[in-house]
């Protein structure tokens, strides 16, 4: 039996040879067999019977602890390298088709749209700078987005009246901003207008504000009304407004919204505040379509815009914006037959003749338009506009 100090496998054959020689005890403590025996420690009497089942000894060498730890180090870099691998996809993913953007079905078509210029008959009149609208249908008219008032929404078959009140908010929050900003009439900005643009028609309707051409299809004033700021600005911050909205299920999955407006601006030269201000009258009659992704997207596709605008000389270019002829004003001879913008039955032509208006109550247009006594237009007017206005009806723009 080995005295104690001694390794297991006994002493080595040369204890001499030790670090201090033969008369050292303890020479051979670094021993390779004493080593690999330290690496094993016998538990205590109190150790074994607190723990029934546990083993005799316990290892606590460096290869033991790494071999504990092994498993759980695997299953953290496996967790990482999942979860880099979901970042990726999903980044790809994003990449690909970003959020918002996503089309379904078919390509919203190409709009159409047209602009008749209304020449005056007679010298363009100066207005009261302090009651411009008086003597005029617009007396009545009311004043900005109270003008522009939604008609009772109930369910159709494919859409709920919930969505039905959606696509008619978006059509009225399109005629705010295309017709009623001083901003986007101005030509300062025209953002707004084109957030609530299908994202399928952001080309056309970038290249027509851009680019514009009298072409039926890319001018600017199909898509909103502007002034030419150099020409003509706004005298007084009112806008009168008058119209009806109209809307229909053409289709399993297509809501169709008619918008049939006039909106009469007082304007003056740009280079004269001083100046008598005049009226402008814009008629603008509108198709517009929402499916269901349009509705819950708060945007809509427009179909076909067509506007009539005066006093402005026939043959005046109306691609990218208006210029009204001002005060004391006249067009040039040569007029085609009177067109009335304030008479919500008056048809088109590619120019015409703008129409002396009449005070509200007097007969005539302003009492045509609307049987309650105002100037406003009836909704079956909008009804009637709406089933001759398909593309093939609409004269191009006038040049």
């Amino acid at each position: 039996m080995n005295r104690p100090g001694q390794p297991p496998d006994g002493p080595p054959d040369n204890p001499g040879d030790g670090p201090s020689g033969g008369d050292d005890d303890y020479g051979y403590v670094f021993d390779d067999s004493f080593v690999r025996a330290a690496s094993i420690q016998e538990y205590s009497a109190s150790e074994r019977s607190a723990a029934e089942h546990a083993p005799a000894v316990r290892d606590r060498g460096p290869l033991a602890a790494a071999e504990r730890t092994g498993p759980r180090l695997t299953r953290q870099v496996l967790v990482l390298a999942a979860l880099l691998t979901v970042a990726f996809l999903v980044a790809v993913y994003l990449g690909i088709s970003p959020p918002g953007q996503t089309q379904s079905g078919p390509p919203p078509r190409p709009a159409r749209m047209s602009l008749v210029p209304l020449a005056p008959a007679q010298a363009v009149r100066p207005a009261d700078p302090d009651r411009p609208f008086d003597a005029t249908p617009a007396a009545q008219y009311a004043t900005g987005a109270a003008g522009i008032n939604l008609p009772g929404a109930h369910a159709t078959p494919h859409f709920d009246e919930g969505q039905v009140i959606a696509a008619l908010s978006t059509a009225k929050e399109y005629l705010v901003h295309s017709s009623l900003s001083p901003e986007v009439l101005a030509g300062r900005e025209e953002r707004a207008v084109r957030l609530l643009v299908d994202p399928a028609q952001a080309d056309q309707f970038d290249a027509a504000l851009r680019r514009p051409a009298a072409d039926g299809l890319h001018a600017a004033t199909g898509w909103l009304v502007r002034l030419d700021p150099a020409h003509a600005v706004l005298a007084v911050p009112d806008i009168r407004v008058q119209g009806v909205l109209d809307y229909a299920e053409t289709g399993p999955g297509t809501l169709e919204i008619t918008t049939d407006h006039t909106f009469v601006y007082a304007v003056r030269p740009a280079a004269d505040p001083e100046a008598d201000p005049s009226l402008m009258v814009v008629r603008r009659a509108l198709r517009l379509s929402f499916d269901r992704d349009a509705v819950r997207a708060h945007q809509l596709e427009l179909l076909n815009s067509r506007t009539e605008a005066g006093p402005l000389p026939c043959g005046t270019p109306t691609a990218a914006h208006l210029r009204p002829l001002l005060a004391g004003e006249k067009a040039p001879a040569g007029r085609p037959p009177a067109t009335d913008p304030y008479a919500r039955e008056s048809g088109g032509a590619v120019c015409g003749t703008l129409a002396e208006p009449r005070p509200a109550g007097s007969g005539g247009a302003g009492r045509r338009a609307d049987a309650s006594g105002g100037a406003g237009p009836s909704a079956s007017s909008s009804r009637q506009w709406r089933g001759a206005a398909s593309p093939a009806a609409v004269p191009p723009a006038a040049a």
